[in-house]
């Protein structure tokens, strides 16, 4: 069964999608109600867009669900983060086995904030292919991936969410895809290219490194696809 992989912006996704054709691997324009996806038949792919923003691609993400349901067996958020933790380096690719939703201010009482489990199957079969580096050029990272509406721009902000949450990388949408796969029991990973380090360089790093982080990420899923066992069932 297909998995379908989204990425946020119009430019992660125009970049995997060219990183995919660069290796060999053919596409076709289908439809998805009023959504249309790219169609790799030889890794059982759909990619699409989901939109900026936890809410967009929360919605975006159920809408192709909606669509393209029963023949959808899991969601792969694809695109941009920023480094939190020591030791991650720009073009290195970060596994979330936990999306947490930084921004989830509750005042009146207090409670863990809300933390989105990634797919064990999945993790799983990741985690056997990319447990050491092999012939990779960058190193792929297991760890929690906050996600919030916000630019991350600051030394101190980063610091402050790495205590908060323990993240190794933040970036926006990952839990607007995890709530709306979790509320229809469809197996979720969040998948990040890191491009910057959270810091006053991030606006400028982000362009100049986005190429390489979806490069790294279509490297990741095209060795998964043809090296995993059947997709995880729902």
């Amino acid at each position: 069964m297909r998995m379908l992989l989204i990425a946020p912006l119009q430019a992660e996704f125009d970049l995997l999608v060219q990183s995919l054709h660069r290796r060999g691997f053919a596409s076709h324009e289908q439809a998805a109600g009023r959504l249309t996806v790219a169609a790799f038949p030889a890794l059982d792919f759909l990619v699409a867009r989901g939109g900026h923003g936890k809410t967009q691609f929360g919605i975006q993400t159920q809408y192709l669900l909606d669509c393209c349901d029963p023949h959808i067996a899991g969601v792969i958020c694809v695109g941009a983060a920023g480094a939190l933790a020591e030791g991650l380096a720009v073009g290195d690719v970060v596994v979330a086995t936990n999306t947490v939703e930084h921004d989830y201010n509750l005042k009146f009482v207090q409670r863990p904030l809300p933390r989105f489990p990634g797919n064990d199957a999945v993790l799983t079969q990741l985690q056997t292919l990319f447990r050491s580096p092999g012939s990779l050029s960058f190193r792929v990272h297991f760890g929690t991936i906050a996600s919030g509406d916000e630019d991350v721009i600051a030394h101190e902000r980063a610091a402050e969410l790495r205590r908060l949450t323990d993240a190794l990388a933040v970036a926006w949408e990952g839990a607007g895809g995890a709530r709306a796969c979790a509320a229809g029991h469809v197996p979720f990973v969040e998948l990040r290219g890191l491009t910057d380090t959270a810091n006053l360089d991030a606006p400028a790093d982000f362009d100049v490194n986005l190429g390489v982080a979806m490069e790294n990420i279509a490297t990741c899923v095209v060795q998964w696809r043809s090296n995993a066992p059947p997709s995880p069932q729902r």
